[in-house]
């Protein structure tokens, strides 16, 4: 039997196919708590209740997240571009955005980026993409 190896790539998070128990690192975790304390968000229950008009959906994953599957309808800004972005994509900063990272972390921290840049009304979707398809939500890719 052949053990398979992880599919290395030191720039994706030191690797791809870490464990989906690997735990953050203290730093991180308070940068995003920090972060969260500021920012609304909700879970998938309460996103499933929004009207599907209404707000703009973006995945700010990395492009090969992004690539691999996203959720069908969303844009795509990530995380490392959407501050130099967002003001030609969306420039209307009352415009109701639901973020959405692999499960919630990113997309707070891009949540408090833009209210820190004047958008009002930008939502964290907590759980992210995890959740999106554990609730079996349309996925898609381009």
């Amino acid at each position: 039997m052949t053990e398979s190896k992880p599919n290395w790539r030191p720039w994706a998070r030191g690797y791809v196919g870490y464990p989906k128990s690997m735990k953050h690192n203290p730093g991180f975790l308070a940068l995003v708590n920090d972060a969260k304390a500021r920012v609304q968000e909700i879970d998938i229950t309460e996103y499933q209740k929004l009207p599907r008009e209404g707000h703009l959906l973006i995945d700010v994953r990395e492009d090969h997240e992004w690539a691999a599957g996203h959720a069908a309808g969303a844009i795509h800004l990530s995380k490392g571009i959407i501050e130099r972005d967002i003001e030609t994509r969306v420039p209307d900063t009352s415009t109701k955005m639901v973020l959405y990272c692999g499960g919630g972390y990113r997309s707070a921290l891009v949540a408090d980026a833009l209210r820190q840049m004047g958008y009002r009304d930008v939502i964290s979707l907590d759980g992210g993409w995890r959740a999106w398809n554990a609730a079996g939500l349309p996925v898609t890719k381009d």
